[in-house]
């Protein structure tokens, strides 16, 4: 290794998901700090099929490397400190009936060996929550980890200057994928107890298929939203963010919806309830309940002044404990830890 000054590989699996997001940011705003930090995409079936896929050589100029623990141990260097970050809760009990059988027993049987083994490799864990790290500790394996939140650009993710109209209907705002864990399967019956003076936009798309069919009236499909300026421009035209998803290993994007000054109904459950502080930056309600989450949603329309109140409180703690910069921060003294603390245990790793 030349030297102690981090230069990041990231050897990572092509997804198609928040992973895939969080790497390409992190990358890009290390190299802002003036670091080196090169990704390298494997293709997916990495995950799946990693005897199909060459292993590759750490470059030269590499210092340390990071990876996520889905990636399979086969790729995970052996002579470079390795950072590994669990970004999620797909081993949470409380989701098992919203997987399907196959799903289950390819977490089970699959990811979360394979998980264990990167775990018991690295030099460093990083967790994107308490509860992740609470979770992983009965789930998969008992190692140190170390809680390092998602980082939101609240350079681009800011408040905008939506003023609703007495007119207007209360404007909700849903972001994410169509699945259950997301909670989707309750936006219906939410925006059908709400009626008629609120309405719901959401990233439907394609994936929403046959369940447009039960939607009422005041349900709005806007489509997968393609980059960044696009949820921007989302959130920043909406008066609060539904979230009811059943298990976030983080929830970035109701970081990112309080950081655009939108207070959050959410799920009071798994990591929402580090992200949202319920009755000051939004309101957390019982999983499954959309009775409550109508319920709350009427409350946030009805007095503005608790609304305003919430979105300055969101924007504050979005800012303060979920910049980009205090997560580039943290992982930078990470990097630096581990190849300070790696040498003598290299040998240890083959």
């Amino acid at each position: 290794m030349a030297g102690n000054q981090p230069a990041i590989w990231f050897p990572a699996i092509r997804t198609g998901t928040g992973t895939d997001v969080f790497t390409e940011r992190l990358a890009a705003a290390l190299r802002v700090q003036g670091l080196r930090a090169e990704i390298t995409w494997f293709p997916l079936r990495a995950e799946y099929a990693p005897w199909t896929v060459p292993v590759l050589k750490p470059p030269q100029w590499a210092t340390v490397a990071h990876v996520n623990t889905w990636m399979h141990p086969r790729f995970v260097p052996k002579r470079l400190p390795v950072v590994a970050t669990i970004h999620h809760s797909v081993h949470d009990p409380a989701l098992r009936p919203y997987k399907g059988w196959l799903r289950a027993a390819y977490h089970r049987f699959w990811i979360a060996p394979n998980e264990r083994r990167v775990l018991r490799r690295a030099d460093r864990v990083v967790v994107v929550s308490q509860f992740v790290a609470d979770t992983a500790r009965k789930t998969l394996c008992d190692v140190p980890m170390e809680v390092i939140y998602n980082g939101v650009d609240t350079e681009k993710f800011k408040p905008g200057t939506r003023q609703r109209r007495p007119s207007e209907p209360f404007r909700l705002l849903f972001v994410g994928s169509w699945t259950a864990r997301k909670g989707v399967d309750l936006l219906a019956p939410i925006m059908r107890e709400l009626g008629d003076g609120f309405e719901l936009r959401y990233t439907g798309g394609t994936a929403a298929g046959r369940d447009k069919q039960g939607m009422p009236p005041n349900m709005h499909d806007i489509g997968r939203l393609a980059d960044d300026d696009a949820v921007v421009a989302a959130m920043q035209d909406a008066d609060a963010f539904l979230f009811p998803s059943r298990s976030e290993g983080f929830g970035l994007v109701a970081a990112e919806a309080m950081a655009c000054g939108l207070p959050v109904v959410a799920t009071r459950g798994s990591s929402l309830l580090e992200v949202v502080k319920d009755g000051l930056t939004g309101l957390l309600c019982p999983q499954d309940d959309a009775p409550a989450f109508a319920q709350a949603i009427r409350r946030l329309a009805a007095d503005s002044a608790t609304r305003r109140e919430m979105s300055s409180n969101a924007v504050a703690r979005a800012r303060s404990a979920f910049s980009e910069h205090r997560a580039i921060d943290a992982y930078y003294e990470t990097y630096r830890d581990v190849i300070a603390g790696f040498g003598e245990g290299v040998e240890d790793h083959d």
